[in-house]
């Protein structure tokens, strides 16, 4: 089960319209025909990111931006090892590209890091306040611009959802990295709709792959009878294993993004 859909192409759009902004702005203060560069960074692999990377081409066209023709993009992915994000930002950045764009909080934080003048738009950061990477959602400042993902509302929505669909629903697990920021808002409002529905949750933290096996172990042992799952960038980059997991487990899972249900989940 997913809530996400159309929405997440809206935030995309979205996104893509802020590079387009900064590449304009750059385009302005150069007063040249300059081939304008963007830096494309995520801690994720190639294959995890293959349908955003095809959906960030296709929105670049829209906007009349094509690779290799009147736009340079310089692909870096630091392959699901998190510890390599922060030279690949600096390689960016001596690059000298125009702007970067940020595939989640590492990324982005990885950016900011290493450049406090290029503009940065982030893409699916989980609390922009609480990482540092804005002041305020009024007044940013700074050189980073871009979206949020941060919607703890949602979360209690999905065990509502879950009520519905699971008969006697009394105890659910919650996957979560409690690291991530915005992951204890998220965890909150899960807790509030378990009170009003009369539901026991479990929460698990799942601080990297390895971890998934022995979250799913303690689900099953604490006979859990469903799954909420918000890991983030480690969800993305394990969605056909944690798929599988749930199917094995044979619990019934929620989770972020239809990418886990195109994974198998």
């Amino acid at each position: 089960m997913t809530l996400e859909g159309t929405v997440g192409k809206g935030l995309f759009g979205l996104a893509l319209s802020a590079v387009l902004f900064a590449l304009c702005t750059v385009a302005d203060a150069q007063q040249t025909k300059k081939v304008p560069r963007i830096g494309y960074l995520s801690v994720l692999s190639v294959s995890a990111m293959a349908d955003r990377i095809e959906a960030f081409r296709q929105g670049l066209g829209e906007l009349g931006y094509v690779e290799g023709k009147n736009v340079v993009i310089e692909w870096r992915y630091a392959e699901a090892k998190p510890e390599l994000v922060s030279e690949l930002a600096a390689e960016l950045v001596r690059l000298q590209v125009d702007v970067i764009v940020s595939g989640g909080n590492s990324a982005t934080q990885a950016a900011k890091k290493a450049t406090s003048t290029i503009p940065i738009v982030m893409t699916r950061a989980s609390d922009p306040i609480a990482s540092g990477f804005i002041a305020s959602l009024a007044r940013p400042g700074g050189n980073i611009t871009g979206l949020s993902t941060l919607s703890p509302e949602i979360s209690g929505k999905r065990l509502e959802l879950l009520a519905e669909v699971v008969p006697k629903l009394s105890r659910v697990a919650v996957l979560g990295t409690s690291s991530s920021p915005g992951n204890a808002q998220e965890l909150k409002e899960v807790e509030l709709a378990a009170r009003v529905l009369g539901v026991t949750p479990q929460y698990l933290n799942v601080g990297n792959q390895k971890d998934l096996e022995n979250a799913f172990r303690a689900a099953t042992n604490a006979r859990a009878e469903a799954v909420i799952v918000m890991l983030g960038a480690i969800g993305t980059a394990t969605r056909k294993e944690l798929a599988e997991l749930a199917v094995k487990s044979r619990l019934p899972a929620i989770y972020e993004s239809a990418r886990y249900i195109e994974a198998g989940g």
